[in-house]
């Protein structure tokens, strides 16, 4: 199973108000595992930044000033995001950005029944605790040292830890493919080997077998 943990950051709290994404972060999770890949695109919102919104993320007007338009990395959004589960915190605030960037140069919806709120997932497993992002990377002891301001690939890549605490946290004894790869690739000499299994008959499998072979007329080992 292909997931997506993603969030954005944006001019402001309404796109029907004019504001836009200046930011998405994408973080890869296959069977709930991260595979190492991600994605991020900072956009030029063509309007300014309201100080309200330059002090939650920091993205100015002028560092934004020669990143692409949001019409020049839609296709490579779609396609990494294609058919895979989009997992957000406060899933609607960010998907209602994307669509109207979507509406916007006439392409369709994200899909709704593809997408997990991870605030109604932490509701429904932990009763009474705030449900903030930072809350819950505390609660995880997920390191928050990196979050002097918010920014999406960041944001994206701490939401992908607590997902995984959530819903029960990473299996010891899964390995990601790439960690399997490089363990057996190196020095063949090197490799770890189990020892052979025991493979000699039982007397009951050895009789069994003496009683098979004189039944056989005229066998080729007799000849």
């Amino acid at each position: 199973m292909r997931e997506i943990v993603f969030d954005t950051e944006t001019t402001g709290l309404d796109p029907a108000a004019g504001h836009r994404v200046v930011e998405i972060g994408c973080v890869e999770l296959i069977n709930h595992m991260p595979t190492g890949e991600t994605r991020q695109w900072y956009l030029n919102p063509q309007r300014d930044m309201p100080e309200e919104a330059f002090n939650v993320h920091g993205l100015s007007e002028e560092f934004l000033a020669d990143k692409p338009l949001f019409n020049a990395v839609v296709d490579d959004f779609l396609t990494f995001v294609d058919g895979a589960v989009l997992i957000a915190h406060n899933a609607n605030f960010d998907m209602r950005f994307l669509n109207a960037e979507l509406a916007a140069l006439d392409r369709p919806n994200l899909p709704k029944d593809k997408v997990l709120d991870t605030i109604a997932l932490a509701r429904r497993k932990i009763s009474g605790a705030q449900y903030s992002l930072d809350a819950l990377c505390r609660r995880f002891n997920i390191d928050l040292s990196a979050r002097e301001k918010h920014g999406a690939l960041l944001d994206a890549e701490l939401l992908a830890e607590v997902y995984l605490e959530l819903i029960g946290g990473r299996q010891p004894g899964l390995v990601l493919a790439s960690e399997r790869k490089e363990e057996i690739s190196g020095d063949p000499a090197e490799r770890k080997t189990r020892p052979a299994r025991p493979h000699a008959p039982s007397a009951a499998e050895d009789a069994a077998h003496q009683a098979f072979v004189t039944k056989i007329k005229d066998p080729i080992w007799d000849k």
